[in-house]
Formats: C-alpha cells, structure tokens, sequence
C-alpha cells in the first residue's frame, strides 16, 4: 500500500506507486465482519518498540507516518515559525495524525473524545460514538463533511487520527486512517510535558528546504 516518497511543489508530495484496493465500509452500521477485515497490525507503536518491517515513513519527529501511494502533504506553519499540522490529502479526502503528551495512568483519549462530542455538537454537526479497533471512535456530520475522530493511548503519549471528506468516501476514508494510524510511531522523548501538550512536529531537510525556497521566490 505504501510506496517512494518524492517531494513536488506547493508544499506537497506525492506518493507515484499504484493505490491499492480499498474496500468500502458502511459509516452507519459498522460491524464484526467490517473490523475482522479492517485489522491487520498491532500500532501505532512507541519509539521503544518500533518494529523493522520495512514500511517506508515519513518522519515528522513527534510521528514518524506511513504515506498511502497517491498522497500528497500540505503542511500548515504558525507565523511564528514552528510547524502547526501535517495533513495527508488522497483521493478520498483528507487525514491529519498529531500526538500529545499524555499521564501515564493513561485514559486521555476518554477524555478528550467526550470533549470533542460536545464541541462538535455546539457547532451544529451529527456526532456517533461507533466501537472501534483501540477505543471508541467519533463519526461526524458537519456542513455535508465526513469525520472520524480516532483515539489511541500510549506510554505517556496519546495519538490523534482525523479523517474528513465527502460523504460517498466516508467508507475508503475511514480504511486509509486506520491504516495510517496502524503504522504510525510515536517519539514522545524524554522531556516532561503538560498533559495535553503537542508533541513538536519538524520537517525533514529537503521538505524544509523546498518550502523556503517557495516563501522566498514568493
């Protein structure tokens, strides 16, 4: 499912190998046969125990990510200069995986899930608690948009899935997450944190340098 990574232009890259065969999922009746199917590893993983399996990622610093063939990157960078998100974008929508510090009682997801249950729904969107693969998952209807919200805790680390796109997608959308979130490592570090703090993203060198070339012929 993953292949080469090569930088393009407008801060993105794109991924050339062919995208493999996703299956598609109901959004509102998920069931045992669809997360049979739907499981394949045991990530996201800590740094500690990151398997050698070969599988190409991109590494983010905090998260080091399995790309699908087909993506591309759009990276989001606050003003002051650190970098804000990295969003994966493919042909079924887009998908943004971040990690925070988290106590080591773990139990952070539960919290933040019924946070976010509540802010989605002050904003006017359809929200489901579906069971999922690590814990309970979100699904969202917002402004005719599907989202899934997936939530996994770690040793002192708690990473965060986002999946959105149009509704005929919200099936394949849903797959490529999992997927993604599945490969994932995480590098929480050694260094204490507020609970809740986001883990720093970098940029690798060529990524970094092609961006400020653009920022600097614009």
């Amino acid at each position: 499912m993953f292949g080469r990574r090569r930088t393009r232009g407008r801060h993105e890259l794109r991924r050339e190998a062919g995208r493999a065969a996703q299956p598609e999922f109901d959004l509102d009746e998920p069931d045992d046969e669809e997360f049979a199917e739907d499981t394949g590893g045991s990530g996201p993983f800590d740094e500690l125990d990151a398997p050698e399996d070969g599988v190409a990622r991109l590494d983010l610093g905090s998260v080091r990510l399995p790309v699908p063939d087909g993506a591309q990157l759009q990276v989001e960078i606050d003003p002051s200069g650190p970098v804000r998100a990295v969003h994966v974008v493919t042909p079924a929508g887009q998908l943004t995986v971040s990690a925070y510090a988290a106590p080591r009682s773990g139990g952070l997801w539960a919290e933040v899930s019924e946070e976010l249950v509540e802010q989605l729904r002050r904003d006017g969107a359809t929200v489901r608690r579906e069971r999922g693969e690590w814990a309970t998952e979100l699904t969202a209807v917002a402004n005719g948009t599907a989202l899934r919200f997936i939530g996994v805790d770690g040793p002192r680390w708690m990473l965060r899935g986002v999946a959105a796109g149009p509704m005929e997608q919200a099936g394949p959308l849903t797959y490529a997450l999992r997927e993604v979130v599945r490969g994932t490592v995480v590098s929480r570090g050694d260094n204490p944190l507020p609970v809740r703090t986001p883990l720093p993203l970098e940029l690798p060198d060529a990524i970094a340098r092609h961006i400020q070339q653009q920022s600097a012929q614009a």
